[in-house]
């Protein structure tokens, strides 16, 4: 990106050769500055030779000895969830001993409002006319001096409905409407890096349409990066849900991101590994989002591969506890679309950056890179591998085959039997764990049950690796609206009276 055009934004949203050249840079600066790290390159030549020639060793070793090929890649896979289950353990103990920044109220209201930076809120929204109203309450309800914010509401120049949902609420001197010409990729990474060439923030955040942050969230965020070294670059908010009570998949899912969010984020954090960003209440030092190539437009989890790539520039994420509210999926359609998506990202996201795995090796070093690896390659692969184990189980349980003996020789039937009891008893532990520290006693008997929500996670990580391969760049959208509530009811309520008062 060039440097930023001094003119009104109102003057840059009318030149058309300043928006072409906007919209050229939103889809091609990543690929022009390298396209092998970028996702618009789903799989290098590399990748496609050491995978395919992976793929065909296996078949043939699998054709001509089957039984010991199915006992190794039962043995590789065995290991690897141990691996995994003690380094998520790890994180999470360090989460819950050190947890997120705290910035009291007391102190980022006391810093003057001369010495606040420009902030620049990017809201990219498409298909959603019916929160526009929601998301100008949430934007006017930041305590933030009014001369220094700048909100944009991205929305495609094709979506009619939300545009006109837009103008319906009238003028407002807060918001300004930013239309995106449309062009493939249709995503909203693209749609973010064409609102930053009309930003005039020092800090850029982003917020979903649906949001309902913590009104001190901007100055809490000014306050995180005043105290934290220049190595910190972005900040990340926590987020929840204010519909948690919707359904059994809302408490499932509203247990799920407490655990990331209040937990294993921080504790990522406290290790110096990449932290891959939630899509929402992530605060950049403009500067740096510049020089780092802001997002990759074809990458479908956008957020993530940004926070893999900040650690790979030398810098650093913090988490902050400052909560912001999203609207939890109620349909199981919908949150199977939603997640496939979050798989295939993470997938994308690991591809690119191990393109140049030595690099990476001597920028991260090997802790954080082996981290990055189980946690960015492993949670989607071992997603997919749930269900394979599971069928066996049931053909154990069903039978007990006498061809098992042979597939689970001794040392991995005893660690897959400490992988089923131990690591299962422990996924549930650390929801009982986060439930009950984040004061949502209600969501137990959810907790307990939780591995019924394993098993969708399971069929969208299936679906999201055959998008990887067929589909890589293809964004499936999110509906919104569909809660059952408006967010009032006692348990939402509580929730973000807890991240307020636990920030302050």
């Amino acid at each position: 990106m060039t440097a930023r055009d001094p003119r009104p934004v109102a003057e840059l949203l009318d030149d058309p050769e300043y928006r072409d050249a906007a919209l050229y840079d939103a889809v091609e600066r990543l690929r022009d500055i390298d396209p092998v790290m970028t996702a618009s390159v789903p799989f290098s030549r590399g990748q496609k030779i050491i995978g395919l020639g992976a793929v065909a060793i296996v078949v043939v070793l699998w054709v001509l000895f089957p039984i010991p090929t199915t006992a190794t890649l039962i043995s590789i896979a065995t290991i690897v969830y141990i691996l995994a289950l003690l380094d998520r353990l790890t994180i999470f103990r360090r989460g819950l001993v050190n947890g997120a920044i705290m910035i009291p109220e007391v102190v980022a209201r006391a810093i003057p409002d001369d010495e606040l930076p420009r902030y620049t809120v990017l809201v990219p929204a498409y298909g959603e006319p019916e929160v526009v109203g929601d998301l100008i309450a949430a934007m006017e309800s930041f305590d933030y001096p009014r001369d220094k914010l700048q909100v944009l509401l991205l929305l495609e120049a094709d979506d009619e409905p939300t545009i006109t949902a837009a103008r319906e609420v009238g003028e407002n001197d807060l918001i300004t409407v930013v239309l995106v010409p449309p062009a493939d990729p249709r995503t909203k990474p693209k749609a973010c890096n064409y609102g930053l060439h009309f930003a005039t923030g020092d800090i850029v955040t982003i917020f979903d349409a649906e949001d309902k942050p913590d009104p001190l969230q901007l100055r809490r965020a000014v306050a995180a990066f005043r105290q934290e070294d220049d190595s910190v670059v972005c900040v990340q908010g926590k987020l929840n849900f204010h519909n948690p009570r919707d359904n059994i998949l809302t408490e499932w899912f509203a247990a799920d991101y407490g655990i990331w969010f209040s937990y294993l984020l921080p504790g990522i954090m406290v290790s110096r590994a990449p932290i891959p960003l939630g899509g929402t209440s992530n605060h950049f030092r403009r500067d740096v989002l510049d020089e780092i190539g802001a997002w990759d437009p074809f990458n479908v989890t956008e957020d993530a591969d940004l926070g893999v790539r900040i650690s790979a520039n030398g810098y650093r994420t913090a988490v902050l506890d400052s909560l912001t509210l999203e609207e939890a999926n109620v349909d199981p359609i919908n949150w199977i679309r939603q997640r496939s998506r979050w798989y295939k990202g993470y997938m994308q996201t690991w591809l690119v950056h191990m393109r140049r795995p030595v690099a990476l090796w001597h920028i991260l070093g090997p802790v954080a890179w082996y981290r990055f690896t189980l946690l960015i390659a492993g949670t989607p692969l071992i997603a997919c591998m749930n269900m394979v184990f599971w069928l066996i189980m049931v053909v154990w349980i069903a039978g007990q085959p006498p061809v098992f003996a042979d597939i689970f020789p001794g040392p991995i039937y005893y660690l897959s039997l400490i992988s089923l009891i131990f690591g299962n008893g422990a996924a549930i532990y650390m929801n009982l764990i986060a439930i009950r520290e984040d004061g949502r006693s209600r969501l137990m008997w959810s907790a307990i049950i939780v591995p019924a929500y394993w098993m969708m996670m399971s069929v969208a990580a299936i679906k999201g690796m055959w998008q990887m391969l067929f589909n890589p760049s293809y964004w499936e959208k999110t509906f919104h609206g569909l809660a059952a509530g408006d967010g009032s009811d006692e348990s939402a309520t509580a929730d973000s009276s807890a991240g307020a008062s636990g920030a302050a």
